[in-house]
C-alpha cells in the first residue's frame, strides 16, 4: 500500500509539474514571443526542479545529497529529452499521429520511466531517510 501512495504522490506532482511546464511555455512563447526551443528548455528546466524538489520531499522523502540526485535526473533528462523529441518526429511524421496525442504518449512513457529511475535509481538506498535524519539531529541538539 506504501508503494501505490508513493506512486499516487508521483502521479500528481507530475501533474503539478505538466501544468508549470505548460504555463512557462506559454508564457515565454506565446506571450513573450521568445524562440520555441528557448522557450521549451526553460519550461522543462522549471517543471523539472519543481518536479524534483517535491517528489525528494514528500514522494521519496529521501536525504540523500541533493546534487547528486540532481545530476543522477539531469543524466536521465540528457537521455529522455533528445529520444522523446525523436519518438514525436516518429509518431506525427512516419505514423501520421495526431501532435497531442504523440505528446500524451511521451509524457506518460515520461512519468512511467521517471517514477521507476527515481525510485530505483536516484533515491533508491535513500527512501524514507529524511525522517531518519531528522530524528537523528533532534537526538543531538
Amino acid at each position: 500500500m506504501k508503494e501505490w501512495k508513493r506512486a499516487l504522490r508521483f502521479l500528481l506532482f507530475s501533474i503539478s509539474a505538466g501544468l508549470i511546464e505548460m504555463g512557462a511555455f506559454a508564457l515565454l512563447n506565446e506571450t513573450l514571443r521568445w524562440p520555441y526551443w528557448l522557450s521549451y528548455m526553460i519550461a522543462l528546466v522549471l517543471s523539472v526542479l519543481w518536479n524534483f524538489t517535491l517528489n525528494r520531499k514528500f514522494t521519496f522523502r529521501s536525504a540523500a545529497n541533493v546534487p547528486v540526485a540532481m545530476a543522477k535526473v539531469a543524466a536521465y533528462y540528457a537521455v529522455f529529452t533528445p529520444l522523446s523529441s525523436w519518438l514525436e518526429h516518429v509518431y506525427t511524421m512516419q505514423w501520421g499521429w495526431n501532435e497531442y496525442l504523440a505528446t500524451f504518449t511521451n509524457m506518460v512513457l515520461n512519468l512511467v520511466t521517471e517514477f521507476l529511475y527515481q525510485r530505483y535509481f536516484v533515491f533508491g538506498k535513500s527512501i524514507d531517510t529524511q525522517a531518519k535524519k531528522t530524528e537523528e539531529e533532534k537526538t543531538q541538539d
